[in-house]
């Protein structure tokens, strides 16, 4: 008697929230990030004085090392999520971070509130970057294009109202209620998806952790020409990012005394620049990426140029001082959201092959790096937004002749971008 041969089951596919709930937990995820930078900044006047008066520019750290912490995280989240399944790496991201904020509340000198916030930069890397390979578990092509579009969409709003939210906090209940508001968001969003969202990685289609595997896949990412020096634009890009956020609240403070209306410009400044979300998904199919990159860091040399002689060397009209500042630092995020996304893009075109790897060694990378820019530029503040605006100059003339010489991606490239 003959049997027929058995067939490996069929895998099931991976549980599916309904759409508007589904958009709505990855928004609130990746606002982790940016409410965790961003709610911080009406903090740091009040976080100067208490520990560390004698150098209040010290005070910016707080943000860098957040950010650091997040770029380490990122070499190593993206393959533990592969290894071990994406929930167990978003809910362990989020215990470290609460665990990092918990230890910044407490913390009685600058040094060990470094360290904590070091620690919630390492937490966060989890859902930053789980919660992206979970939306490339369920969907693909344009519907996961369609959904990322979507949460950016929601995710707009959070840099525009996180100080605003921080600067009530602050009022109510000091500057250390920040970091009881961190760990609060935090569960409230882990709890929703702990309840609601089931592993998106069968046990079949996970990846061993092997150090050899990353190691080769990190080496060719920093060989590749053209992977490297997108790296290199997308590091200054991120420095120019970076740097702002730090240092923003110092020069609305203490070069035109709008401390307490900060969170308020700041909201416009952010809802302003984030339609260059909307331009550039417009733009880009015309253009091309090479090309409308290479024009936004030409326009930003451009305005922080003239921007530099203005306050520089005093040609700027006092009474058009704020302004013109405003309109810059618009400028500066909307040069970013017309950037970032774009070098990303870029430097993934050589590396389907090892896309998830490839994309988490270049985050990684340019991350670091930038907040190694950042914040020298940053500590250099001496009242005026001089130093900030000479150091976006700097970085944006830097990055313009690399992406000018951007070698081609295949021998098809059309120069025009």
């Amino acid at each position: 008697m003959t049997h027929a041969p058995r067939t490996a089951p069929a895998p099931h596919p991976a549980p599916r929230l309904p759409l508007p709930e589904f958009i709505a937990l990855l928004a609130m995820m990746f606002a982790m990030t940016a409410f965790s930078i961003d709610a911080m900044l009406p903090a740091l006047p009040a976080i100067a004085a208490e520990l560390t008066p004698d150098a209040p520019n010290r005070a910016q750290l707080i943000i860098g090392a957040f950010v650091l912490g997040m770029g380490i995280g990122t070499f190593i989240t993206g393959p533990l999520s592969d290894a071990f399944g994406r929930r167990p790496v978003i809910i362990g991201g989020v215990a470290l971070y609460c665990l990092g904020a918990a230890l910044a509340w407490a913390a009685p000198s600058l040094e060990l509130m470094l360290a904590a916030r070091l620690l919630q930069g390492l937490g966060v890397s989890g859902p930053r970057i789980a919660a992206l390979a979970l939306v490339r578990d369920l969907y693909s092509g344009r519907q996961m294009a369609r959904i990322v579009s979507f949460v950016m969409m929601v995710f707009v709003l959070v840099p525009a109202m996180a100080p605003l939210a921080g600067s009530f906090i602050i009022a109510g209940f000091g500057w250390r209620g920040i970091f009881v508001a961190f760990v609060s968001f935090a569960l409230i969003v882990t709890t929703w998806f702990g309840l609601r969202q089931a592993e998106t990685l069968p046990p079949e289609r996970r990846r061993p952790l092997g150090l050899a595997s990353l190691a080769r896949a990190v080496r060719e990412v920093v060989t590749n020409a053209l992977v490297a020096r997108v790296t290199l634009v997308l590091t200054l890009a991120f420095a120019i990012l970076f740097t702002a956020i730090a240092s923003t609240q110092q020069v609305f403070d203490q070069s035109f005394g709008r401390a307490e209306s900060f969170p308020l410009w700041f909201a416009l400044i952010a809802l302003v620049s984030g339609s260059a979300n909307i331009l550039n998904a417009r733009l880009v199919m015309r253009v091309g990426m090479r090309a409308l990159v290479t024009r936004a860091f030409a326009a930003q040399c451009g305005v922080s140029g003239l921007m530099l002689a203005g306050f520089g060397l005093g040609l700027m009209p006092q009474g058009a001082a704020f302004w013109a500042y405003l309109i810059w630092t618009m400028s500066v995020f909307f040069m970013a959201g017309l950037t970032i996304g774009n070098l990303n893009a870029l430097a993934l075109e050589p590396m389907g092959h090892i896309a998830g790897t490839a994309a988490s060694v270049v985050a990684a990378v340019a991350t670091v790096l930038s907040v190694g820019i950042a914040m020298p530029i940053g500590l250099a503040f001496d009242g005026t937004p001089v130093p900030l605006i000479a150091g976006i100059l700097a970085c944006s003339l830097l990055a313009l002749p690399v992406m000018r010489r951007l070698p081609p991606a295949d021998p098809d490239f059309n120069p025009r971008g």
